[in-house]
């Protein structure tokens, strides 16, 4: 049957971590059950991440939050979508091995 509207990428902020917008968009391309991804809260972190990381933090009412990781910066992005968290892990893998 199909997806009947594709997902959406929400921009609500200014600023992102570099390379994450591209990573997102692959995402929704790949992931046909994810509605929304929305970026979020950039913060700083203690420790150093060389690449850019994608994981799942805690599920939400409807989906995920995840952290996107690069260098000493962090990014809340809440999906909305009805994958497992195990799918989700590896649409997020071929995401970022797709960009790279």
């Amino acid at each position: 049957m199909g997806k009947p509207t594709p997902g959406r990428l929400v921009w609500n902020h200014s600023t992102h971590l570099p390379g994450l917008i591209p990573v997102l968009e692959k995402l929704l391309e790949l992931a046909d059950e994810i509605q929304t991804i929305t970026p979020a809260r950039l913060s700083t972190a203690r420790s150093n991440a060389p690449k850019l990381r994608l994981k799942i933090s805690v599920p939400i009412r409807g989906g995920y939050k995840l952290i996107a990781r690069k260098g000493r910066s962090a990014q809340e992005v809440f999906v909305i979508t009805e994958l497992a968290p195990q799918s989700l892990n590896e649409a997020i893998a071929q995401a970022i091995a797709a960009r790279s």
